[in-house]
């Protein structure tokens, strides 16, 4: 019995007389990709100058002047950046920390206006004229604020980290009036996470310095 295989048909010639075939998904995707590259260098030089394409590869940015900790600061940042970033990495204010960086942890409390605000979350291009406060502008020279002190007094913290964005949150709860009870206190300071478990004497420390008003 014979093993040979079938010689396979020839293609169909495709000379003069005769139609070119149809291109394939694999030759059409080939040429379009030379066609494009062509179309943007010719003879070696890329037909988009060295300035319009820096241009176009930087983000767009804006100039901003706010105060912070009653300093009046202009810079220019991406519209991107948050007002976490322009504190830590523009102005060197790392009191402010950066913990789940979505708004759900409190670590990066600020007072904006004098308002309780998750500086990850907002924009500060947003923040044209507004006034800022952090952690680092509580205190009065080597005078701690009250709640800073009642912080130490009361051993509110262990590891620290969210001892900043706990005590400008404190701060802006006293100041809103949210202090009548343990229960009130707890429940305006739930936006502030406490991995070490100190809640009880946070609220401590937010009923002491209320209570001194």
């Amino acid at each position: 019995m014979s093993t040979e295989l079938p010689e396979p048909a020839a293609p169909p010639p495709t000379g003069a007389g005769g139609s070119s075939p149809a291109p394939t998904r694999r030759t059409f995707i080939a040429t379009s990709a030379v066609v494009g590259v062509a179309g943007s260098v010719v003879g070696g030089t890329s037909l988009i100058g060295g300035e319009e394409a820096a241009a176009a590869e930087r983000p767009p940015s804006s100039r901003v002047s706010l105060t912070v900790n009653g300093t009046r600061r202009s810079l220019t940042v991406d519209n991107r950046t948050s007002l976490l970033d322009l504190l830590r990495e523009h102005l060197g204010l790392t009191g402010s920390k950066k913990g789940c960086n979505a708004g759900a942890c409190g670590a990066c409390t600020v007072l904006v206006d004098g308002h309780r605000v998750n500086a990850c979350l907002t924009l500060a291009v947003r923040l044209e004229g507004a006034e800022v406060t952090t952690i680092e502008g509580l205190a009065e020279g080597e005078q701690l604020h009250p709640l800073q002190q009642a912080f130490i007094d009361e051993d509110a913290f262990q590891c620290g980290y969210c001892t900043p964005g706990q005590i400008v949150s404190g701060v802006g709860c006293i100041q809103e009036g949210h202090t009548g009870s343990p229960e009130e206190i707890r429940e305006w300071m739930s936006g502030n996470i406490c991995r070490c478990g100190c809640y009880v004497k946070i609220v401590r420390a937010v009923r002491q310095t209320a209570g001194r008003k």
